[in-house]
C-alpha cells in the first residue's frame, strides 16, 4: 500500500539546467609547461527534470497520483480538454506527466529544517520543487485524537457541560463561544492584567470568521497536515525497515499498513535527496554527511524516525515550462515560437507560416502557462495597410475582448486592440524622448494615437497639443487623459497630420511649441512637407522660435541613416538640415526603426513653396 504524499511548499525561484556538454582540453601554461593539457569532463546528462528523462506513467499511476492533487482543478481540467475536443484543440495533458524515482530520508518533522541545513548540497535541488515533502498520514487529525479519549482522568458529566456553556466558561467540549461571551471573557483576562484601556480591545477579541470552505455544505474537511498542490505528487513507494503493526484499520486510509508503515512514530517529514543518489543504494553508499546523520540517531530515541525511502516525484503537465511543452508538441526542427508581445491581459503572437497549422495547440500552451496574466492569446493574420494603423488579429485562445488596460510610466492606457494601435515594445524608447523634455515645453503630438508620449509628457511640461486621424483613438485618449488627471494640461484634436500642422502653427499656439513629435514610422517623413512655409504669415523679425522635431521612419536600405536622412531632405526641400540620427530597433530583417532629431530650419518655416492640404 502507498502512502500518498504531496509537496507542501513550491520553491519559485528560478534554477539553470545545465546543457550537454562535450570534454573540453583547457591549457593552463602558466600552471603547467605548455604542452601539458588538463582533461575538463563534463556530465552528457543535463541535470534536472525532463520531458525526455522522466517515464511514463501507467493508468493506474494516473490515478493514484491524481488523488494528491487538487480536485476541483483537476476536475476543471477535465472539462477544459472537453470543451478544447469540441474545438478541434487537442492537447492531451496527461501525456506530459512524468515519473522520476528519487531517494528519500524520512526524519521528524521538529528536526526536519534542521537537518536541511545540514544535508544542503545532498538534497534535491529542481526548479520549483521544494526538498521537504509532508506525509499527511503522520497527523492525527482532530477527530481520531477525541477517540483516543481526554487526557484528564476526570470525566465531566453533560450538566456540567451545559452549566459552563451557559455561564460562558466553556471552551473545551468542541463548540466556540458566542461572540458576546468571548468577547467578554477576554475582556476580564485583560482587566485582571492591568489592561483597562486596550484600545483595540473590541477588535482583537472578535472571533474569526469562518473560511469558506468551512461554511461551504458538504465540503470534506481538510485532513490537518495535507496540502494541495497542482503541479507535482510525492508518493512513498518503499520503506527499507520497519516493524509488523499496522495502524490503517484502527486509523483510516493513509496511517500505515503492515508492509510499508509499520508502527506510527509521530508526525515525520521527507528530506528529498539529489537525484544522483540512485534509488538501489543502502545507507552506506550514501555520502558522509547522512550515514552520520543515521548514527547519530541510532544513539537516540529517534532511531525509529530515521528511515531511507524510495519514493515517486509525478509531474504534471502544469509544472513543465511554455517552451519544453511546445518543443514536445511541435515537429522536430521547428522553431519553437517562445516570445510575445503582451499588452495587458493580451498576449500578441507574430506567428511564422509553419506554425500556423499548430496555432491553437500553441496558443493553448500560451494561455496555460501565463495564466492569470494573460487571459486571451491573439495573432496578426495580415500587415498593416490601412491608415489607422489597425492590426487584423485572430483570437486564438482565451476570451474574446480585445479592451484592455496598459500601464507605463506610471499612467493606465485603455486600449482596443481592435480599433487603435498599441506596441509594448516601443516603451524604452518613448521614456527615453520624455527625457528631452522639460517644464518649459510645450509639445505638439501629430500621431498620439491613445495618447502614449502626450500624457506622458504632460505630467512634465506646460501644455500637450495632441491629435490623431483614428477617432477611436481620440475617444481612448480623452477617456485616458481623464482616469491620469491630466485633462487640463492636454488638449486633443482629431485631424489629419499635415492639416493639423498647417492648422497648428498658423495659430497663436504654434508660436509656443517647442517640442513636435511624429510617431508614425510609415509616413511622418513625407508629412514633413507641411512645415514648408508655416511662417509666412509672420514676420521674419518677431523673435520667433523654431521647435525641435522628433520624426519616426522605416528604412531596408543598407546605410539606413543616410537613406532616412536624404527623405527628410526632399520633405523639406533643404539641403542644409543638421540631424541627429539614432536606431530604435530592429522590426524585420534588414528593416530599421529610426528617429530624427533636427530643429526646423527657418528657410523652411519661410519657404514659399508650401503645399495645399485642402
Amino acid at each position: 500500500m502507498m502512502s500518498k504524499l504531496s509537496l507542501f511548499r513550491a520553491n519559485s525561484l528560478p534554477f539553470p539546467v545545465l546543457s550537454s556538454y562535450s570534454a573540453r582540453f583547457i591549457s593552463k601554461p602558466y600552471l603547467a609547461p605548455p604542452k601539458t593539457l588538463i582533461l575538463c569532463a563534463f556530465s552528457t546528462v543535463p541535470y534536472g527534470p525532463s520531458l525526455l528523462k522522466g517515464k511514463k506513467p501507467s493508468l493506474n499511476d494516473l490515478r493514484l497520483a491524481s488523488i494528491g492533487r487538487d480536485r476541483d482543478a483537476h476536475r476543471r481540467k477535465i472539462e477544459d480538454f472537453e470543451d478544447s475536443i469540441e474545438k478541434g484543440e487537442l492537447l492531451d495533458e496527461d501525456e506530459f506527466t512524468r515519473i522520476f524515482e528519487v531517494s528519500a530520508v524520512r526524519v521528524p518533522a521538529k528536526d526536519c529544517f534542521a537537518l536541511e541545513n545540514r544535508l544542503r548540497g545532498h538534497l534535491l535541488n529542481w526548479p520549483r520543487i521544494r526538498n521537504i515533502a509532508r506525509v499527511p498520514g503522520d497527523e492525527i487529525d482532530e477527530d481520531v485524537v477525541k477517540l483516543l479519549g481526554r487526557e484528564s482522568d476526570e470525566e465531566e458529566s453533560v450538566v456540567d457541560s451545559v452549566d459552563r456553556r451557559i455561564r460562558g466558561k466553556a471552551e473545551g467540549d468542541g463548540e466556540r463561544l458566542s461572540t458576546v461571551l468571548h468577547r467578554d471573557q477576554l475582556a476580564r483576562t485583560f482587566n485582571s492584567t492591568g489592561y483597562l484601556k486596550f484600545r483595540n480591545l473590541a477588535k482583537i477579541s472578535r472571533p474569526k470568521r469562518k473560511r469558506k470552505t468551512e461554511r461551504a455544505e458538504g465540503k470534506e474537511k481538510v485532513n490537518k497536515g495535507s496540502s494541495r498542490n497542482e503541479f507535482a505528487v510525492v508518493e512513498v513507494v518503499e520503506d527499507r525497515g520497519g516493524g509488523a503493526e499496522d495502524f490503517e484499520g484502527l486509523l483510516g486510509e493513509g496511517y500505515g499498513s503492515s508492509s510499508s508503515r509499520g508502527r506510527w512514530r509521530g508526525s515525520t517529514r521527507l528530506l528529498l535527496l539529489d537525484e544522483r543518489y540512485s534509488v538501489d543504494e543502502e545507507v552506506q553508499d550514501l555520502p558522509e554527511a547522512i550515514k552520520v546523520l543515521f548514527e547519530e540517531a541510532k544513539k537516540t530515541d529517534a532511531s525509529l524516525s530515521f528511515e531511507l525511502v524510495k519514493c515517486r516525484l509525478t509531474l504534471f503537465y502544469d509544472y513543465w515550462p511554455m517552451n519544453e511543452v511546445l518543443e514536445a508538441l511541435l515537429p522536430k526542427g521547428m522553431i519553437v515560437p517562445s516570445a510575445f508581445e503582451m499588452v495587458g491581459h493580451i498576449a500578441h503572437l507574430n506567428l511564422r507560416d509553419e506554425h500556423l497549422p499548430y496555432k491553437r495547440l500553441i496558443a493553448k500552451v500560451v494561455l496555460d502557462k501565463n495564466q492569470p496574466k494573460i487571459q486571451t492569446v491573439v495573432n496578426k493574420i495580415d500587415p498593416i495597410h490601412n491608415d489607422f494603423r489597425t492590426m487584423q488579429l485572430e483570437v486564438l485562445a482565451g476570451n474574446h475582448s480585445l479592451v484592455t488596460m496598459v500601464v507605463e510610466n506610471g499612467l493606465r492606457f485603455h486600449v482596443d486592440l481592435a480599433r487603435v494601435y498599441w506596441n509594448s515594445k516601443l516603451g524604452t524608447e518613448r521614456q527615453r524622448l520624455l527625457l528631452g523634455f522639460d517644464q518649459n515645453d510645450v509639445v505638439c503630438d501629430v500621431f498620439a494615437g491613445v495618447g502614449p508620449i502626450a500624457l506622458a509628457a504632460a505630467r512634465i511640461v506646460k501644455r500637450v497639443y495632441a491629435n490623431d486621424l483614428n477617432p477611436h483613438a481620440v475617444e481612448f485618449m480623452e477617456q485616458n487623459s481623464v482616469v491620469n488627471k491630466l485633462e487640463k494640461r492636454i488638449e486633443v484634436f482629431n485631424m489629419d497630420g499635415r492639416r493639423f500642422i498647417k492648422a497648428m502653427f498658423s495659430s497663436d499656439k504654434g508660436q509656443k511649441v517647442t517640442q513636435v513629435v511624429m510617431n508614425l514610422p510609415k509616413d511622418a517623413a513625407e508629412s514633413l512637407d507641411a512645415f514648408r512655409g508655416v511662417y509666412n504669415d509672420r514676420y521674419r523679425d518677431e523673435g520667433l522660435s523654431f521647435p525641435t522635431i522628433h520624426v519616426y521612419g522605416f528604412s531596408k536600405a543598407a546605410d539606413p541613416e543616410f537613406d532616412f536622412h536624404e527623405r527628410i531632405r526632399i520633405a523639406l526641400s533643404e539641403v542644409a538640415v543638421d540631424v541627429k540620427m539614432r536606431k530604435v530597433r530592429l522590426v524585420a530583417p534588414g528593416k530599421w526603426m529610426l528617429c530624427a532629431s533636427f530643429i526646423l530650419p527657418k528657410s523652411v518655416a519661410f519657404s514659399r513653396k508650401t503645399i495645399n492640404v485642402d
